[in-house]
């Protein structure tokens, strides 16, 4: 696996191992609480929710990275304020760390509320503004996805590619629907009305992780989203680029982390997704 050809360590431990690690903990823990939670609470909408395996699993990969690189920064989804402003106040606030792990403990909270085996756990790790290792763990079908910059993205050890679609009409893509029930919504909704039409099919699973991790692997040929957090990207975006693919906003600028509307494609249908998402008023901007 990756792990094996770690470029990126601290004092002999391997970052990449120390992510796999935490990531196939968390998500062994929380498969085992699957219908077993306790409490549900509402955070930015009646859509947007966390349970106490979110904060339990986040508490864990805490606690799990931190035993092994104390002095590094951490920004996890349920340490932040609910909120567009909030998510992106402590992101800024963050701004400086030489060394900042990127975590969404249970991508997908809804489909884990409700029994839907389509959720994952997502860690990154940044430095100085750039994500270096990705992984994003899938615990129902125990599918680990890796990546480390410039050592290329991997399942279960072998690589990945993305697929080789040019044209929309013959590719498979992914969206969400954002929490964000007055802004970020109706301009995704936007999108899915221009888009539908032009590709083979559209599936939206709820979990953004997840989906850009099919797309590193192949399964789809791209992913756009609108309002995305940091933590809901990072680990993906560096699968899909190890893995021969593009990111970029939905205005079709580079990524970085402070990026929340997002376009992540195999490449080959990367320019005329952002221009049809553009021609609908669909990008957010």
């Amino acid at each position: 696996m990756a792990a094996d050809n770690a470029t990126y360590a601290l004092s002999g431990k391997s970052f990449t191992a120390v992510a796999i690690n935490t990531a196939a903990k968390a998500g062994e823990w929380i498969k085992s609480k699957l219908g077993d939670f306790n409490k549900l609470d509402l955070k930015y909408s009646p859509h947007d929710l966390v349970t106490e395996v979110d904060k339990g699993s986040e508490s864990l990969i805490r606690r799990l990275v931190h035993t092994h690189f104390p002095h590094h920064s951490f920004l996890g989804e349920e340490g932040v304020e609910p909120g567009p402003a909030a998510s992106a106040r402590a992101l800024a606030q963050m701004s400086g760390a030489e060394y900042l792990w990127i975590v969404d403990p249970v991508d997908g909270t809804t489909n884990f509320v409700h029994g839907f085996p389509f959720f994952s756990v997502s860690v990154a790790l940044a430095y100085r503004g750039e994500v270096i290792v990705g992984v994003v763990y899938d615990p129902c079908r125990d599918e680990l996805f890796v990546a480390e910059k410039g050592k290329g993205a991997y399942l279960k050890g072998k690589p990945m590619r993305v697929s080789g679609e040019t044209r929309l009409l013959d590719s498979l893509v992914a969206t969400g629907f954002p929490a964000d029930r007055d802004y970020a919504l109706p301009i995704n909704m936007d999108g899915v009305r221009a888009i539908a039409p032009k590709v083979r099919n559209v599936r939206i699973a709820g979990s953004a992780a997840l989906h850009m991790a099919y797309v590193a692997a192949g399964r789809l040929s791209g992913f756009w989203e609108i309002g995305l957090n940091a933590w809901d990207m990072a680990a993906g975006t560096l699968l899909i680029e190890e893995a021969g693919g593009r990111i970029t906003d939905t205005a079709g600028r580079p990524y970085e982390l402070a990026v929340r509307n997002v376009i992540a494609t195999n490449g080959g249908i990367h320019d005329e997704l952002q221009r049809e998402l553009a021609q609908a008023n669909a990008t957010g901007f």
